[in-house]
């Protein structure tokens, strides 16, 4: 294998496979690449998480600790297509490092167990069912917006690349007479309702393919005659059909696909506007320029070349989801199944549990026109179903919007947009369950459950009370802006609900019950997926008052007990008895590997000791991201970037502690100097001239300024920080 030269990366940047020293990892296309995409290795978070250490337990012998869960195929940003290979269906995102063979290449995914839609796979003569190869590491190759194999018992060399809503399939056949394309639409990472494909014209087929009630409508060009289509066990479910290619050409067969979630003739007029005659090189090309684009806005020096690698690998990541769903055309299909078109282009729903903490504000200041119109989308939905819809848990929507509307991203309905976030925070039967018991009680009430066990589903209630005070706190500031005086005086009183669940005899958040009694017995480090909290233990809820930090130390008692508690979370030890699939990667109580307590790190500000919280950023940055023998793998499931943003904040020095209001934290960039370009032309200059990490100084502009937080204003006008250190 080719050993990582940073000098050649930079300078000569066309490598077709490079390692990043002993790492060995794996990035590059063959083709022309820039210099910040030459830095991203999509590899990163794929590979399995075994350290024991890290994990917290020892796993059972069938469980594959979440880690990752994401894909190394080919993307642009935010796309409808996202073209990766699959080698396990329901495994997340449907690649695992560890797996040894490719059973196709799949056109859309998140990282979440579901999509992973119109599976293809080019089959040689003398090939039978089911269909599969072997294939190697050191015969793999990805870079954004590329992705090449060569499939071993098959012997083929497989490139991929990919537009907004297309992809491009290159196979080289070593044998090329009885060729075939798998189109195997009885798969996908959900389970397949029905499927259609046909024939159309003398080399093009296209079809449908329905999973959960959603149709996803397809076209496909093959570049050389089609034979005949085989298709085999049809039925509502499962099945396939091979696409025999007409033997008396030796060229790279070429697929080029284009999808749509309205219909067959949208996805040909796609497919006409994004692909057209281009060659796959050419896609490669537009694709990697797109991402080189946008992966320049921020340039960093003084890094090492691990952080380097690390940091646009994560910022890459960053901005996969969510995914378009509208055509060139404009038309979409909404929630109610209606095709319709309006002046925005619609989006999937963000993964708002996760990434409203980070990826989402991070995904504003890089895209404001796809933020709005991400927004418009959520109406869209919003207004079908009478309330502003949310992803999973709590009602996050609330803080996105509201953060959008305060850095300025308005072009959306923002009074139809607080119609419908009002409706969650007041009316029973939509996004926030339990909402009139919070009302009346100030809390959500848990049930009586005797002798709960990790999997038990109660109500979640402390997670949810807490949840929905933070989110009648960013509702609260949507409605100042709004001059709504009366709700906001009444969310302002309800963002304080967080203490209602706060046990100052144990000084743990703690469920309680409807008649106000605390939930009895009581384990705080015991975790639970849906009682009392939402995949987590009592210590990693504890601290989460990201819009009230010093409320909370006062709920403490004051700086002392609240920075020993602080203490006792990040050194008290895991304890290896209690296995939960979803939660690893510890730092004493302290979970990275789930998003519940990712705010906490940065709790010791709020007792004016910033160095704690930065011995603790530093840790995660250099333990939890790019670990394992090969460096390849993530403490946690990446939840559509909300891992890998966190990162991202961590490394620049800035973090949103509380999404929904306009400012950042302060913390001690990785590097010497961060330069940031907003899409306004703006430039944001972070640095640490001293080098070191421990913060004593915050100048904005020159002046020294009093506290920790700065205000987005400096991404509206631009500006400098220096972050004096010791």
């Amino acid at each position: 294998m080719i050993k990582f030269n940073k000098n050649i990366v930079l300078a000569a940047l066309s490598m077709s496979i490079f390692s990043f020293n002993a790492t060995a990892q794996k990035s590059g296309g063959g083709l022309a690449k820039g210099k910040y995409t030459a830095l991203v290795n999509p590899f990163i978070g794929t590979a399995p998480l075994l350290d024991t250490k890290i994990i917290g337990y020892t796993p059972p012998a069938d469980m594959r600790v979440w880690a990752g869960l994401v894909f190394p195929g080919s993307s642009v940003p935010n796309a409808m297509v996202q073209l990766s290979p699959m080698t396990k269906y329901r495994s997340g995102a449907g690649y695992e490092y560890e797996d040894t063979e490719i059973l196709g290449f799949t056109h859309t995914n998140k990282g979440h167990w579901n999509l992973c839609h119109i599976p293809l796979l080019p089959v040689p003569d003398g090939a039978t069912f089911p269909y599969k190869s072997s294939f190697i590491h050191d015969q793999e190759k990805a870079s954004p917006a590329y992705y090449e194999v060569y499939l071993k018992n098959y012997d083929v060399q497989v490139k991929l690349s990919s537009t907004l809503r297309c992809g491009v399939h290159e196979y080289t056949f070593k044998n090329n007479k009885g060729r075939k394309v798998l189109f195997d639409l009885g798969k996908a990472n959900n389970h397949v309702d029905d499927w259609q494909i046909k024939q159309e014209g003398s080399n093009a087929v296209s079809g449908f393919q329905r999973t959960g009630g959603e149709k996803i409508y397809f076209y496909a060009t093959l570049s050389s005659p089609i034979e005949k289509l085989d298709t085999k066990d049809v039925a509502k479910s499962g099945g396939y059909t091979l696409v025999n290619i007409k033997d008396g050409d030796t060229k790279p067969v070429t697929v080029k696909i284009a999808l749509s979630f309205v219909s067959v003739d949208n996805a040909i007029e796609n497919l006409k506007a994004e692909v057209g005659e281009k060659s796959l090189t050419k896609v490669f090309e537009e694709g990697s320029t797109k991402w080189e684009n946008l992966l320049s806005k921020i340039q960093v020096k003084g890094g090492s070349e691990q952080q380097n690698v690390m940091f646009y690998s994560m910022l890459y990541r960053s901005f996969l989801w969510p995914a378009l769903r509208s055509d060139v055309n404009g038309q979409f299909t909404d929630e109610a199944g209606k095709v319709r078109k309006e002046n925005y282009h619609y989006y999937t729903l963000p993964s708002l549990w996760d990434d409203y903490r980070n990826k989402l504000v991070l995904l504003s200041i890089f895209s404001p026109d796809e933020t709005s119109d991400i927004i418009s989308s959520m109406i869209n939905e919003g207004e079908i179903k009478g309330f502003m819809p949310t992803f999973f848990h709590g009602d996050h929507a609330a803080s996105f919007i509201a953060g959008s509307y305060m850095r300025g991203i308005r072009k959306y309905d923002v009074k139809k947009a607080y119609e419908l976030l009002l409706n969650n925070a007041y009316k029973e039967g939509g996004t926030r369950p339990h909402i009139a018991e919070y009302i009346v009680k100030g809390y959500v009430p848990e049930q009586d459950i005797k002798n709960p066990v990790v999997e038990t589903k109660g109500n979640a209630g402390v997670t949810k009370t807490l949840e929905y005070a933070y989110d009648d706190h960013a509702l609260a500031l949507l409605a100042k802006e709004l001059n709504d005086t009366e709700h906001y005086n009444d969310l302002v009183k309800r963002s304080k609900n967080y203490a209602n669940v706060f046990d100052k005899s144990t000084t743990f958040m703690r469920g309680k019950l409807a008649d106000g009694k605390w939930v009895t017995p009581f384990n705080p480090e015991f975790p639970y997926y849906e009682y009392m909290y939402r995949e987590a233990n009592a210590w990693q809820l504890s601290f989460f008052a990201p819009h009230d930090m010093p409320g909370l130390v006062k709920l403490y008692g004051g700086d002392k007990p609240f920075e020993a508690k602080l203490d006792e979370f990040f050194t008290k030890p895991w304890n290896p008895k209690y296995i939960a699939w979803n939660i690893s990667g510890f730092i004493g109580q302290y979970c990275h590997g789930n998003q519940p307590d990712h705010e906490a790190p940065f709790s010791y500000y709020f007792v004016n000791k910033p160095e704690k919280s930065q011995k603790r950023i530093d840790e995660i940055l250099e333990t939890m991201y790019g670990i394992g023998p090969e460096k390849l793998a993530m403490s946690g499931m990446d939840d559509a970037g909300e891992m890998s943003s966190w990162y991202v904040f961590g490394a620049l020095g800035l973090y949103p502690l509380s999404p929904a209001d306009p400012e950042y934290i302060v913390t001690v960039p990785i590097f010497k100097e961060v330069s940031w370009t907003t899409p306004a032309g703006k430039k944001v200059t972070i640095k640490n001239p001293n080098g070191k990490r421990n913060l004593e100084t915050i100048k904005v502009n020159g002046a020294k300024i009093d506290g920790y937080f700065i205000s987005h204003d400096l991404f509206k006008n631009g500006g400098d920080i220096q972050v004096i250190t010791k």
